[in-house]
């Protein structure tokens, strides 16, 4: 698995235990471990950047619903303008 699948991973294990203590917070998950819980996800991912640069991490609230995002959000085209190009 990828560090952010193990992220994600850790967070669906500790669930109930974090919506118990920490229900409505945005908390930061790193390596497999729980880092902290804060009020709003700017204060989380100031503290995430201060303490991990980029990453990777995982940032979620707890308690919120699963977010999907229709196909059309999430394709991309690729155009010979972007860096790369076609």
């Amino acid at each position: 698995m990828n560090p952010l699948s193990d992220d994600i991973a850790t967070f669906d294990r500790l669930k109930a235990d974090l919506e118990a203590q920490h229900f409505g917070d945005w908390v930061i998950i790193r390596g497999g471990a729980f880092v902290g819980a804060y009020p709003s996800f700017d204060a989380a991912a100031e503290q995430a950047i201060d303490r991990f640069d980029r990453g990777p991490y995982l940032i979620r609230q707890v308690g919120a619903p699963p977010v999907n995002l229709p196909a059309s959000v999430m394709y991309r085209p690729a155009h010979a303008q972007d860096a790369g190009g076609v």
